[in-house]
């Protein structure tokens, strides 16, 4: 491993450490302030101006369930903590104690802040939260219903959270956790359908003052009571673009994302400044075992796995941008990833020794493969914007024998179809690969916490025992280093059922003019520059 990213996954795994998983101990955080550190002269500006699109009404129950949607809803709605580049930090909770073991939570609200119509923010606001989040889960949930086993106010600004056992990512999930206004959600009842005004009231640093869902265009103003740090960007816009590139180079917008062979364009110039993305969104080729038998035969995933070219794919598709997936599932990236885990480069004559061994031994006149039977190797492959990718694929394992039968829908579709188990293979990309591990236990031990992210899609039909046992236990160890273990196990398990197929994971480049603004930064566990709003507020 290179040195800078070695330093770079070390830091991430002691600040994780020390911010996230815990030690098992009553543990005290005091009230560190919110933001980090920047040297300088702080840019202030009027507008910036993104990329548009239509990802939702940004409420915490309306919003599409991808990262563009969850992040304008974060701009509005603030949780008790909040990510910076080393790992969690205070937010509305100026501080916190991890009590019993991990059985408790005690978080001290900060006194004074506002929601964003002049009603204060109180500690029964938090605790009507969590109560109605359980009733009623978020589109980017992090609890689940029977995570909380009660929740009470302490005085007048402290909360206690009891949870029902002890959780490793339980401070992460309370924590990133929205927090909405009881005196306007306690009367809702369908809070899908609740789009009025009042449901875009948060205590967070920018206000929604426009939204078109036709157009996907967003305009959010800095909220002048706001509680933390002061906002660096008056107004953001969300504005449509037919090419993002030529609408950054036209200064249309105020950054865009280039893969490498863009790069050149930007690299000689200095009134631009080139930031490389972690690999934290990534593609999957999900297999349907539930409602198709075939799909069951772990030799049979093995063998489609052996016949993929990720570096192909990498090339044709992605263009040189992203790096092959593990079949440990976790990115390179992550702080516990297993570099050790089985891997399966592209190897036909093993692909085509595991098919034999299935059974299926012979050729039909199109060269598809066959059992005694007759039963051929054939799928159909749901697929969102993914067309290209879904025919270099195709084309791949025709070679080992095996048809693809493309079916293309938009990204919606796509995604609730995944959701509702309509498809035999699909297709889908998404984020939040640097997140908490536990999100392993909701994709394959079918513990999701009801919310709709396709990052936690779980899968029908795959069952192993061992691994459930260990998601079980990795969950419930509050030890860091013991819980890395278990992960490694875990790792271990899913690169040889090869239950799915992380096809690659991106890591394409932001391009800015500095000189407009510099104030981006990463969250620790994300990969998006734009999607953390401390992007948009003084640090320091």
């Amino acid at each position: 491993m290179p040195r800078k990213c070695f330093l770079i996954v070390l830091l991430l795994v002691i600040s994780l450490s020390l911010l996230l998983f815990g030690c098992g101990t009553d543990q005290a955080r005091d009230d560190r302030k919110p933001g980090v550190a920047k040297g300088g002269e702080q840019q202030q500006v009027d507008v910036i101006r993104l990329a548009g699109g239509d990802w939702g009404y940004p409420s915490p129950y309306a919003h599409y369930p991808r990262g563009p949607g969850i992040f304008k809803m974060c701009l509005i709605f603030d949780g008790l903590l909040e990510r910076d580049e080393k790992g969690l930090i205070p937010w509305l909770a100026e501080k916190y104690e991890i009590k019993e073991g991990g059985k408790q939570y005690l978080f001290t609200i900060r006194d004074g802040v506002k929601w964003q119509d002049g009603k204060p923010l109180t500690a029964g606001d938090v605790k009507f939260t969590f109560e109605y989040a359980s009733k009623h889960p978020m589109v980017s949930s992090y609890i689940g219903s029977k995570d909380i086993e009660k929740v009470e106010v302490v005085g007048d600004r402290q909360v206690l959270i009891t949870v029902s056992e002890p959780n490793a990512a339980m401070l992460y999930n309370l924590g990133l956790t929205r927090i909405i206004p009881k005196h306007i959600w306690e009367n809702v009842d369908n809070p899908k359908e609740f789009t009025k005004p009042e449901a875009v009231i948060g205590t967070g640093p920018y206000r929604l003052t426009e939204y078109n869902k036709e157009h996907g265009t967003y305009r959010f103003e800095a909220f002048e009571d706001f509680w933390g740090p002061r906002q660096r960007v008056k107004v953001i816009e969300f504005v449509p673009v037919s090419e993002e590139i030529l609408a950054f180079e036209k200064g249309e917008i105020d950054l865009a994302g280039v893969t490498p062979d863009v790069l050149p364009r930007f690299q000689n110039d200095p009134q631009y400044k080139i930031v490389k993305n972690p690999g934290f969104w990534g593609y999957r080729l999900l297999f349907n075992m539930g409602d198709y038998p075939v799909l069951r035969h772990k030799e049979l995933r093995q063998a489609i796995a052996y016949a993929i070219d990720a570096k192909e794919l990498i090339e044709k598709v992605a263009r040189g941008a992203a790096v092959p997936g593990s079949a440990g599932i976790l990115p390179p990236d992550h702080v516990m990833y297993n570099p050790n885990v089985k891997q399966y480069d592209l190897d036909l004559k093993k692909a085509e020794e595991l098919l034999v061994k299935l059974g299926y031994d012979r050729l039909d006149q199109n060269g598809i493969r066959q059992n005694q039977n007759g039963e051929k190797l054939s799928f159909n492959l749901l697929v969102g914007e993914e067309v290209r990718l879904a025919e270099v694929l195709k084309e791949q394992l025709a070679r080992a024998g095996i048809e693809i039968k493309v079916q293309s829908v938009d990204m919606k579709t796509r995604d609730t179809r995944v959701r509702n188990n309509e498809y035999q293979l699909a297709i889908i990309g998404h984020g939040g690969w640097g997140n908490d591990p536990d999100y392993l236990r909701e994709r394959f031990a079918g513990r999701s916490r009801g919310g709709l992210s396709p990052s936690a899609s779980g899968l029908r039909g795959y069952n192993n025992d061992e691994l459930n046992n260990l998601l079980e236990k990795q969950r419930l160890e509050m030890d860091d280093q013991k819980r890395k273990q278990l992960i490694f196990k875990i790792q271990e398990i899913l690169a040889e059922d090869v239950p799915e197929i992380p096809l690659y994971y991106t890591t394409g480049y932001n391009v800015y003019r500095p000189a407009k603004y510099d104030g981006w930064m990463f969250m620790f566990d994300h990969h998006s520059l734009t999607h953390s709003k401390l992007s948009y507020l003084e640090r320091g």
